[in-house]
């Protein structure tokens, strides 16, 4: 389909475009003459889009193409080769295109045109794939072109990836027939079903502790709290993962509504997973730099949530973990920073850090901190754990905060496990919530106390079984390969092993920690500005129900598997600050104007100054093998003294300079 379209740039102000809709890309023209170089101004990648009707004051018909996570829609080449499009009057916008059709009809066939090819955009990337030479060792390697358009070089961008064109798109669809692209469906679904996805079995049976967790210290237990006490190091159980039960029920905040319901929601999941315990006195194993993990749930609604996680650093021990079921509506992120601190006869875990809990269909997303654990009774009393400190869960859109305090039992007297808190909406306190986070909880709005939450024994035995990848087909970083020697000698009650295997693992991190290799983590990505930590194929996309089916994961990578083939798309997350201030993008506001201002130039800089900050990061790797060479090799002209002033300067500049001017961009 082509015709001319009036499409409004930046400074709000209207443009006649020759413009040419193909399958899953939408070429805007300054002329008629599309076989001719110097006329190409862009490409709409319609995949990354979603259309609506947009209501006009003038003549004719209005509808918006737009990124639903603010990202740009704009392909990097145009269909001739070219790196830039022709000058225009006015810049077109970066995440979003208004066009208007001349009359009602024309936009009637427009939208019934777009929405055909939306839906066929997963159909257009799978058929290039299949016929062309795209595929590498039987797995997809399309690249999103949002990506390329945020990689600083293209080069760089489309190495050991497929770029994605229009010009390939037409030579591929040429000579293919219903009957060829129906066949390649039946098999690559096939395929899809028992290649491309891991075999997952049942985990073990989990063992819960008591309702009240307290225990007396066993003469046979004296000796680990004692190596306890001489080691106390911080780090969490990679493994040890729990869903909190509310999310395995049916229901869904996402399906709320009312904000303030949708809050009492989140804080319902939020407080559902504190009630499970261990069993006895344990010691976690101290998570190796670069462990992994995964698992994932089965739901009764046929939807799967599947979780990652992985030790990002060791010092400071930080751990970045995934969890996602777009078809449910959340996607749940977090970056923890486990630190320790001994007080003789108690020992406090702190997890430092954010949990971040976004619902795809609203585009909101909770972010809550996490409150201590404090175990005291360490060498006199009855041992017992309890949780402790202040959290507070807050959305990015609405005005809806949660303040909970997790209460410590008192010296003389008092009730273990207490939590208090309230629900603020602009400082004026809405609910109320008080109880037990190991019972009943209650929430008190409007003089009305109703039970929020309660592990009761029937919730308890409705908790979802946990599933595990087949030990077979886990990579020797996988938590459960990583300690099978430590976990066996354990189980066969031999000490003396367990130790030398334990032992063994922390030998070979402390041999890699001196090599002075940099480590880099392999399924997250630092954010610069924010400094958490992202799963790098996190989809942040709604569900769609007319082509979505299901997510499945191989090798810790989780796609959407479609009607037309299986898709791959890392959407960045929510930007909180952009969610505060989102506004209409037709507002002529001062504010707003320099809100856009200042999202255009950080979108142009922020690139750059990722890659710089890499080149230092390189830099660093570079002079610490310089380094290690140095002490081999004494004839190096560099002095040992003027390589650590080298280091120091670039140590500098990298941990101090460089993060205090992305703290000054972000408060533009």
């Amino acid at each position: 389909m082509a015709d001319w379209l009036k499409v409004r740039g930046t400074l709000r102000k209207w443009n006649r475009y020759f413009c040419i809709l193909k399958p899953g890309l939408l070429l805007v023209y300054k002329s008629s003459k599309v076989d001719k170089s110097g006329y190409w101004i862009g490409t709409v990648l319609l995949n990354n889009c979603e259309l609506i009707e947009r209501p006009s004051k003038k003549d004719g018909f209005c509808f918006k193409l737009f990124h639903p996570m603010d990202q740009s829609i704009w392909a990097t080449r145009g269909p001739l080769g070219e790196t830039h499009g022709v000058v225009t009057i006015q810049p077109l916008p970066t995440t979003y295109l208004i066009c208007r059709a001349p009359s009602e009809q024309a936009g009637g066939c427009w939208m019934d045109a777009l929405h055909l090819t939306l839906r066929c955009s997963g159909l257009l990337m799978r058929t290039m794939c299949k016929f062309s030479d795209c595929n590498q060792k039987g797995e997809e390697t399309i690249i999103d072109e949002q990506n390329a358009f945020n990689d600083i070089s293209y080069n760089d961008a489309v190495e050991g990836s497929r770029q994605f064109s229009e010009v390939e798109a037409e030579k591929h669809f040429d000579g293919l027939n219903d009957d060829i692209e129906r066949a390649a469906s039946d098999s690559d679904d096939e395929a899809i079903d028992y290649k491309e996805e891991s075999s997952y079995i049942q985990s073990d049976p989990e063992q819960f502790g008591p309702t009240m967790q307290t225990e007396d210290l066993a003469d046979e237990n004296k000796s680990l709290v004692w190596s306890l006490l001489k080691q106390v190091r911080p780090g969490m159980d990679l493994s040890k993962v729990t869903l909190p039960t509310f999310i395995l029920e049916a229901r869904s905040a996402a399906a709320e509504n009312d904000p303030l319901q949708r809050m009492k929601t989140i804080v319902k999941f939020y407080l559902s997973g504190f009630y499970k315990k261990p069993k006895g006195l344990k010691k976690p194993y101290n998570p190796i730099l670069g462990e992994t993990f995964r698992c994932k749930w089965e739901h009764p609604d046929n939807s799967t949530s599947y979780y990652v996680a992985e030790q990002v650093s060791h010092h400071p021990p930080i751990s970045a973990l995934f969890l996602t079921n777009r078809k449910a509506g959340f996607n749940v992120s977090g970056t923890i920073l486990a630190k320790s601190k001994y007080y003789g006869n108690s020992l406090s875990a702190m997890m430092i850090g954010d949990v971040r809990i976004t619902l795809l269909q609203r585009g909101e997303t909770y972010i809550a901190t996490l409150p201590y654990a404090n175990c005291k009774g360490i060498m006199i009393g009855t041992l017992s754990m309890e949780y402790g400190g202040k959290v507070r869960i807050e959305c990015n859109r609405t005005d809806y905060v949660c303040e909970l305090d997790f209460k410590l039992k008192p010296f003389i007297g008092g009730t273990v496990n207490l939590i208090t808190g309230e629900i603020k909406c602009k400082k004026e306190s809405v609910a109320r919530i008080e109880g037990a986070w190991d019972g009943e909880i209650y929430i008190i709005q409007k003089d009305v106390k109703t039970l929020l939450w309660s592990p009761t024994p029937d919730v308890i035995a409705k908790r979802l079984k946990r599933y595990e990848v087949l030990l077979e087909e886990q990579d020797a970083w996988e938590s459960k390969k990583l300690w099978l020697k430590v976990s066996e000698a354990i189980a066969n009650d031999n000490q003396k092993i367990a130790t030398e295997e334990k032992s063994k693992l922390e030998d070979e991190q402390r041999a890699r920690a001196k090599s002075g290799i940099h480590h880099k983590p392999k399924w997250f990505k630092q954010d610069l500005l924010s400094k958490n930590y992202e799963y790098i194929h996190a989809d942040y996309q709604a569900w769609d129900e007319n082509d979505d089916i299901r997510q499945i994961e191989r090798d810790y990578v989780i796609r959407t598997k479609t009607k037309h083939g299986t898709k791959e798309r890392s959407a960045s997350p929510p930007s909180s600050t952009s969610m505060q201030q989102e506004q209409s993008e037709d507002s002529d506001s001062p504010e707003n104007k320099r809100y856009r201002q200042k999202k255009r130039r950080l979108s142009r800089d922020f690139d750059r100054l990722q890659q710089v900050q890499e080149t230092l990061d390189r830099a660093v790797q570079f002079l610490q093998r310089l380094e290690t060479n140095f002490e081999k090799r004494t004839s190096v002209a560099v002095t040992q003294q003027q390589l650590i002033a080298i280091m120091a300067f670039f140590t500098i500049l990298h941990a101090v300079i460089l993060p205090l001017f992305f703290r000054f961009l972000h408060k533009l």
